[in-house]
């Protein structure tokens, strides 16, 4: 809007990702049904079955006239211990903690006495209401849990004080509930969970309009700063990551894929595979081939063997400069209209000065530190799966649909992800493992190498960006415009979210920046480059629009000769939470306070997975165009804060994620091949390279927002924008170009 309100859960409620929830409007939906039910347990205890509606307006919700309730269920035992199934899975983010703490806070029990099980595949049991399915991503989990496990314990902790009230035959208003015990002030009396588990079960469930919860003033435990529930098991070596699976009888196999996208496999040497030691046996597949071995070590003897020549079909001369090329000219297109206010036309024409720049960001891939593997057993009468994936469900139909089995016949096993960023959100890597067990007798785990890994992702997209702006006497933006030219994802992973030639998330934090704009007008040009696949990263739209938008208004500071950060201020007077992050990281950061020759700093400004966000970052550049990173300040509001260690966590872990692509991270092609291969070629973050990350969180009544990709999206503007308080020189492309800095 122009006065720069945020409105884009109304612009866009159709959108996979875009997570803005309003407390009133969830409750409304939870209120709209009985959410929670009450049994016994097997062998005894108490089982609360919970509902979670999908947010009103999400695809899953737009897409079906009958309700969608997916599940968690929450047990007590005799002993006091309560398991909570989780449906969403922990890749290092902190989340079962999180989800623990949500819990335990309602239900009044300490988090030791909080255990956590992978839940089976089920949409309807344990679908994320903000996603459509059962699916962990977009830093979406406390956002889709936050009033709904809550209201769980709570509803929980209400049955076993009326059993404690009905067996101690007094109001159980009087009651108290503390510690995983009920408690009766006026006799002393006190009854374990364990000890009520039973009879809880047998209690009537209160509505969910009956439910009290806490006023935030009085949380205990949210707020405060947890230990992490995960952190002993994965210390001591005890904690099962997917590649750790280890069964009777299991076979290891390396694979190896087409090196060019859509290529298939013409010939393998299997007599030579077969010489080497513990070689079982060659599976061939449409695009790769994988050998089967007693071990690792073996398969890959035997791989490196085979001798393999490849098919590369019809993508074999795609390379970098072609698609830069097919991008440049598709952008000179007219796109999609995403947002359109005022004339920007006229605005443009009768502007004081012009400015125009276009901006490119690059293929991406995800190389988590847990390569992808996948451990499958078919059989004839079923199919079992041992993986680490944030899709469980998806996994599970992509199985079923190779073999040919019912859904139910197909057990996954899920596991911790020892990395995930969106790269998990795919099942490919099933897919791949399930056609090699169908030809071996006995469960097999497919491990990729690095290589494979690298040269065979699902990539960040490659976006090519065109803007435009004009600007008053005064130096005052009075027309905006971007567009955008590049891959969707929404059209290929959930076809009914593109609409009208829009993927929301390819325009996220482009068609709603957080500035008032009296004339802005934002398209979308699908362009989808030959037989490179495209997905999530670690957040996607707002990856490459913060990075463009934030320079480029960089650009207008510059142009107008005002103050970066005094510029953004006067255009967010009416955002209040965007200008306090602003003001907050600013202050932290020591802004406008003298620096050493060659340094510089610079700042971002979002709102991205509900929450918002500033980073002022300090650079130091020398003449030979060396760049280091000194100091990250973040100010951060992320509504109401769960753990804030966590958030701490992944504000450092996002920026440092964020930081290896600004500085390291592309992926190009040559003859139709990737050209990186391992952390030789696509590089990480070196320890020497890290800088000091400081996150300032703001104190905040609203509900929560998403964290997990927030500080990735912010910094690779505001180290940008840095470079150019240092050098005088525009970063516009990523990742940075140090030849471009040399001065000498």
């Amino acid at each position: 809007m122009p006065d720069g309100t945020d409105t884009r859960q109304q612009r866009f409620p159709e959108k996979l990702t875009d997570f803005s929830i309003k407390k009133t409007r969830q409750n409304k939906d939870l209120d709209r049904r009985a959410f929670l039910k009450a049994g016994a347990a097997i062998g005894g205890g108490f089982v609360l079955t919970l509902a979670l509606p999908p947010l009103a307006g999400s695809p899953v919700a737009a897409a079906e006239a009958k309700d969608f309730a997916p599940n968690a269920f929450i047990r007590i035992d005799r002993q006091g211990l309560v398991t909570l199934v989780m449906p969403m899975v922990e890749m290092g983010q902190g989340v079962y903690t999180a989800q623990a703490m949500l819990l335990a806070e309602e239900l009044e029990v300490g988090l030791h006495q909080v255990k956590l099980e992978h839940s089976p595949p089920d949409d309807k049991l344990y679908g994320n209401a903000l996603l459509g399915s059962q699916a962990t991503g977009g830093s979406t989990t406390i956002r889709a849990f936050w009033l709904p496990l809550r209201q769980a314990g709570a509803a929980a902790r209400t049955m076993l004080v009326a059993a404690a009230a009905k067996r101690w035959n007094v109001d159980a208003a009087k009651l108290t509930a503390r510690d995983g015990a009920v408690l009766n002030p006026a006799s002393n009396a006190t009854l374990g969970y364990g000890e009520l588990a039973d009879d809880a079960a047998t209690m009537p469930v209160p509505k969910p309009e009956s439910i009290t919860l806490k006023d935030p003033k009085d949380f205990k435990l949210l707020g405060t700063p947890a230990k992490r529930l995960d952190t002993p098991d994965k210390v001591v070596g005890k904690a099962e990551f997917g590649i750790d699976v280890k069964l009777p009888g299991m076979k290891v196999a390396a694979i190896a894929i087409s090196p060019v996208f859509g290529g298939k496999p013409k010939s393998v040497d299997d007599k030579a595979v077969l010489a080497v030691k513990g070689v079982r046996q060659v599976v061939k597949t449409d695009d790769a081939v994988a050998v089967v071995a007693d071990h690792m070590g073996a398969a890959k003897k035997g791989l490196a063997a085979a001798n393999i020549t490849w098919d590369d079909g019809p993508n074999a001369k795609v390379d970098s400069a072609g698609i830069v090329s097919q991008l440049t000219e598709a952008s000179k297109q007219p796109g999609a209209v995403a947002r359109n206010e005022g004339d920007t036309a006229k605005a443009l024409a009768g502007a004081a000065k012009k400015l125009e720049a276009i901006y490119q960001v690059p293929f991406l891939a995800h190389a988590a530190m847990e390569p992808m593997n996948c451990t499958v057993h078919v059989r004839k009468d079923g199919c079992d799966v041992w993986v680490g994936t944030q899709v469980p469900t998806m996994a599970q139909a992509v199985a079923a649909e190779i073999t040919g089995l019912p859904k139910d016949k197909v057990k996954v096993y899920n596991h911790l992800i020892g990395g995930g960023f969106g790269r998990r959100l795919e099942a490919d890597g099933v897919a791949r493992a399930v056609k090699v067990a169908q030809q071996v007798d006995g469960p097999v785990k497919v491990i990729w190498s690095r290589e494979e890994d690298i040269q065979h992702d699902m990539y960040r997209p490659y976006y090519f960006d065109r803007m435009s702006a004009g600007l008053d006497a005064s130096g005052k933006p009075v027309a905006w415009t971007h567009r955008i030219a590049g891959s969707s994802i929404l059209a290929r992973y959930f076809p009914p979210a593109f609409k009208d030639g829009i993927d929301s998330d390819a325009v996220e934090a482009a068609a709603e920046p957080p500035y008032a704009l009296p004339n802005i007008h934002v398209d979308y040009v699908r362009v989808e480059p030959p037989g490179i696949p495209t997905s999530w990263w670690r957040g996607v739209g707002p990856t490459h629009n913060v990075f463009v938008v934030e320079s480029f208004m960089d650009e207008l500071a510059a142009a107008a000769k005002a103050d970066p950060v005094a510029y953004r201020k006067e255009l967010l007077a009416n955002n209040p939470r965007a200008l306090g992050v602003l003001t907050l990281a600013a202050e932290k950061a020591g802004w406008g306070k003298p620096l050493p020759k060659g340094r510089g700093r610079g700042v971002s400004v979002q709102f991205a997975f509900g929450s918002f966000m500033s980073m002022v970052a300090e650079v130091e550049t020398a003449a030979d165009g060396t760049l280091k990173v000194h100091r990250l300040t973040c100010a951060v509001d992320c509504g109401l804060q769960v753990n804030p260690d966590t958030i701490a966590a992944q504000v450092e872990g996002g920026a440092i994620f964020g930081l290896t692509a600004a500085l390291h991270g592309a992926i190009t092609l040559k003859d139709g091949r990737v050209e990186q291969g391992n952390f030789d070629t696509y590089l990480p973050m070196r320890i020497d390279e890290v800088p000091v990350v400081e996150t300032h969180l703001v104190k905040s009544a609203e509900a929560p927002g998403g964290i997990g990709e927030t500080a990735t999206v912010a910094v690779g503007p505001a180290v940008a924008n840095a470079v150019f308080a240092a050098t005088g020189k525009r970063i516009r492309t990523l990742p940075i170009d140090t030849d471009t800095l040399k001065t000498g």
